[in-house]
């Protein structure tokens, strides 16, 4: 277990501190595997990802009082990690943005997965997935990738059951007009380019 327990460890009496830490060795054991790989499907990164665990558990440990009771603390745990994700990614633009003025290559654009994509029909719709907006795309890896319920990707994302229900209806229809239109570039052996209506017109499309 890469997170260290005994240097975060908050200033609690022994009772309390083995109370505490049985507690998250059991959401370490439960949940480690899920939170791996919810950070490895957002990093091109083996290491970035095992980073983004590190530090999600490490903030869980801090704050044990705070992580919910049972199957609610996975989604929790998927907020911090989604914040964390958040903050590892501005400071890696702040590195390129440095690299680039140093006269350095400018860092390749993340791939969506960190793997060679074989199928021809995953390919096309995690190239219409890459041409949504990052919250669209969140919310549809949420309850795609990581199978959550309404109730838990609203834990997530802040906001209420409601709004997730309306929220995925509009990034499913979003996701269903971009894989039409990738079958219809790729059937006609069109290059990869801007879209042919333009970010006007996309950014139309979004506001309804």
């Amino acid at each position: 277990m890469s997170t260290s327990v005994n240097e975060a460890a908050p200033a609690v009496d022994d009772d309390q501190r083995r109370e505490a830490l049985s507690r998250f060795e059991g959401i370490y054991e439960s949940h480690y595997r899920a939170l791996t790989a919810y950070a490895r499907r957002r990093t091109s990164d083996a290491g970035d990802a095992q980073d983004v665990v590190a530090e999600t558990f490490t903030i869980a440990w801090r704050r044990m009082a705070e992580v919910p009771a049972g199957d609610a603390a996975l989604p929790w745990l998927y907020g911090v990690a989604r914040r964390v994700l958040s903050n590892q990614r501005r400071s890696t633009r702040r590195r390129n943005d440095l690299s680039g003025r140093l006269g350095a290559q400018p860092a390749g654009t993340a791939e969506l997965e960190g793997e060679v994509i074989a199928s021809d029909e995953r390919r096309t719709v995690l190239a219409a997935l890459s041409r949504l907006r990052g919250s669209d795309q969140e919310i549809l890896r949420l309850a795609v990738w990581e199978e959550l319920p309404h109730r838990e990707i609203a834990r997530v994302v802040g906001c209420s059951e409601s709004s997730v229900a309306v929220r995925l209806h509009r990034a499913r229809s979003r996701l269903g007009r971009e894989i039409g239109k990738e079958e219809r570039r790729v059937g006609h052996g069109l290059p990869e380019g801007p879209d042919p209506e333009g970010p006007e017109r996309r950014a139309e499309g979004r506001e309804r």
